[in-house]
């Protein structure tokens, strides 16, 4: 019977000593990255011996283990993380190592979704380069397909074997697409519109044997923002919103009692509101970022180009939680501008019957100055969450972790 074991690694791993090798049974260690790798593999681990059985070798037992490691999302280039992996492989005698990190991988003008070392039993997966939908059964397929790497190495036969027998079976799992252990470079849609590649090395000055490209520029950059932008999770910071909203909203209603904005918001046409948005949304962006030192400098970085990409990964993910924050605040406006002004007031400063978009124009407007004037003057509540939801903040974190461990 398949066994799962969850472990989470918090300290020095004790030695475990002493265990018995059981040639019908293969264990396989997940050493994810904290937070959102963490997450997704724990959601998938516990169906992961079975699936193990089915797709990879139906002759031996599986047994799945999981230590969460913050070095795994700290580390910059993959052969630092890969000697860490070496270290647990060893010391828990596990059969193969599969780490799971939230950093972007880029080699040869590439980015890496996955790499695997049949030599030393390891592989690596690149979570952001799955892109941003169905993480958990992605996650699962690409485990699969790196066990089976490990597992089989070039043997085409082996596979097919297992192939066979899975559809024989019929235990192939609903939540995967493939009936066979190939669904890492799967012939499907998405598949086919993202191509994936898989590459094999000469392993001259190479840790590894086999990697699993995005087959174009644009493809992989495509996956990696928005991966890398999943992976900062956005949404965790608009409840730093708060307080900016509450000065915003005060700040605008009071504008709302002159009629001045009123009048501005007849004579403004949609593109000019359009650019007010705009040009409240980026103030707002460029204010959080100098206010909470969230820009990275390129000079004296070993990496220029993984600091531009960080770069531009905290720009969209804070411009995501900032669009939802003036969706919010202009629900509130709009609410405000129907129900405290009366139409025949509102007629009498236009000169003309008052319309639905009359009123939104004027939420809008009000919305647009609240941002600048008002919610630029205010502090974000919680600093720490919104300096979490970049990846220079979390590697610098994780590796004061490491060092303190």
């Amino acid at each position: 019977m398949p066994k799962v074991r969850h472990e989470v690694y918090t300290k020095e791993p004790a030695a475990e000593g002493g265990r018995t090798v059981n040639a019908c049974r293969k264990v396989v260690g997940l050493v994810p990255a904290p937070e959102m790798p963490a997450e997704m593999a724990k959601k998938v681990i516990d169906q992961l011996p079975e699936l193990l059985a089915n797709y990879v070798d139906d002759r031996l037992s599986w047994e799945v283990l999981l230590i969460v490691d913050p070095l795994v999302g700290a580390a910059e280039a993959s052969t630092d993380i890969i000697g860490s992996i070496l270290e647990y492989k060893q010391h828990r005698q596990w059969d193969y190592a599969i780490c799971i990190t939230d950093l972007p991988i880029h080699k040869h003008g590439r980015f890496v979704i996955a790499e695997t070392s049949t030599v030393h039993g390891v592989a690596m997966i690149s979570l952001p380069a799955f892109g941003i939908t169905s993480i958990p059964r992605r996650l699962s397929e690409a485990i699969l397909q790196l066990v089976n790497e490990l597992h089989h190495g070039s043997s085409e036969e082996d596979r097919a074997r297992q192939e066979q027998r899975t559809e024989r079976s019929r235990k192939v799992h609903e939540s995967l697409r493939g009936k066979g252990a190939w669904q890492l470079v799967g012939r499907h849609l998405y598949e086919k519109l993202f191509p994936i590649r898989r590459v094999t090395l000469s392993g001259e000055g190479e840790s590894f044997d086999v990697r699993f490209i995005a087959d174009s520029w644009l493809n992989g950059n495509l996956r990696i923002l928005a991966g890398m932008v999943r992976a900062n999770r956005p949404w965790t910071i608009f409840p730093s919103f708060k307080g900016v909203i509450a000065v915003a909203f005060a700040t605008g209603a009071y504008g709302l009692v002159f009629p001045t904005l009123w009048q501005l918001s007849n004579n403004y046409g949609w593109p000019r509101l359009v650019l007010l948005m705009g040009v409240a949304m980026v103030a707002m962006i460029a204010w959080i970022i100098l206010a909470h030192a969230l820009w990275e400098s390129i000079r004296n970085a070993p990496s220029p180009h993984l600091v531009r990409l960080y770069n531009t990964v905290t720009v969209l993910t804070l411009s995501a939680g900032v669009i939802f924050y003036y969706t919010i605040l202009l629900g509130l406006f709009c609410f405000a501008v129907l129900v405290f002004i009366p139409a025949n007031m509102l007629e009498a400063q236009l000169g003309h019957a008052a319309s639905l978009f009359d009123y939104t124009a004027l939420a809008w407007l009000a919305t647009s100055v609240a941002t600048i004037a008002g919610a630029l003057g205010a502090g974000l509540e919680d600093e720490e969450t919104v300096r979490n939801a970049t990846y220079g903040y979390r590697q610098q974190r994780r590796n004061q972790e490491v060092n303190q461990r």
